[in-house]
């Protein structure tokens, strides 16, 4: 196939290093319009090989990110800094090919680009752009935690266990829910409550509930499921807030959830999609300084054959942490 060529806004990249996540899944298993042949991808970074005649922010040779959603540039969301909302967003490996490539082009760079610091490596800096820059904004910005309150993920995926990690940075206190034991073992680690989902079924709720002393301030469904969004709701306190980070897809039909508890109890239902390029500052300050750590998550690299061969039953793998995919590998 072709190489990439630089759009007349943006840029090429040489990817170093790009994440799995169970939206490139979602993507694999039809859940998102794709127009074929396709490349998915969309947590990245590499160096700028090409650079569009209407870029002015980036050279040849820049180590860069890039969040999973890349606004156009020029609507009133994007000159708000609040691409992340684009009405004419792009997703690179779902609106074009994306990273699981050795290059990939990127649209809007002035608007939707990041510079890597100098001492992020590079599966550091990919490991954001999806599950943990997500995580960050749906805590941090939508559910806007407090020292002290008591947060529940539902789910300890790349986007769960990095919500662990953003809710102890943040100075709460945090339960992960999982069915997988090595999952909640390292959300342990990074300083969780777990409650283990069996087979026989849990009542996640009441679990939460007697860990809380009554539920939640905050709960995330960091899976994206009938249940597990319900379990969420329903382990919160009363006056609490639920943010909604994994994808309710509707090839799965209109999820039934308890309406009625959030009615009486005055919850707040918060949607979070993503996080724009402009609040990415923030984010790498406390990277820099060491106050969240991502790289921890990052716990296997496999090449571009074994994403392949991944990909198809990532949403049945019982894996711990992050994968990371090394083009070059």
């Amino acid at each position: 196939m072709d190489a990439p060529v630089a759009p007349y806004d943006g840029v090429v990249v040489e990817v170093g290093a790009t994440g799995m996540c169970r939206s490139d899944w979602h993507a694999w298993a039809g859940h998102d319009e794709l127009v074929f042949p396709h490349v998915p991808g969309h947590e990245l970074a590499g160096v700028v090989v090409q650079v569009g005649a209407q870029v002015g922010r980036w050279r040849v040779g820049d180590r860069v990110t890039v969040p999973f959603v890349c606004g156009c540039g020029r609507c009133e969301w994007c000159r708000a800094g609040e691409a992340q909302v684009c009405p004419d967003q792009q997703q690179p490996g779902f609106t074009h090919w994306g990273s699981f490539a050795e290059q990939v082009a990127l649209h809007a760079a002035d608007t939707n680009l990041v510079a890597v610091p100098e001492g992020v490596d590079l599966a550091t800096a990919a490991s954001l752009g999806c599950r943990f820059a997500t995580a960050y904004r749906a805590l941090r910005h939508r559910a806007r935690v407090a020292t002290g309150e008591w947060v529940t993920v539902v789910g300890a995926g790349g986007v769960g266990l990095s919500a662990v990690m953003v809710a102890r940075a943040l100075g709460a206190r945090v339960v992960a829910v999982d069915r997988n034991p090595a999952a909640l073992e390292l959300a342990s680690e990074l300083g969780a409550h777990t409650v283990l989902v069996t087979t026989g079924g849990t009542d996640v709720p009441a679990a939460v509930a007697d860990l809380t002393g009554g539920g939640s301030h905050v709960a995330v469904d960091a899976v994206g499921s009938e249940q597990t969004c319900a379990d969420a709701l329903r382990s919160l306190r009363r006056r609490g807030r639920h943010v909604q980070v994994g994808l309710l897809p509707a090839a799965a039909g209109h999820p039934r959830l308890p309406m009625d508890r959030v009615v009486a109890w005055e919850l707040d239902v918060l949607g979070s999609h993503g996080m724009a390029a402009a609040d990415y500052p923030e984010m790498l300050a406390l990277i820099a300084d060491g106050s969240l750590q991502p790289q921890r998550l990052v716990r296997r690299t496999i090449g571009l054959a074994g994403a392949a061969e991944l990909l198809p039953r990532l949403d049945s793998a019982e894996l711990a942490g992050m994968t990371m995919v090394d083009p070059r590998a």
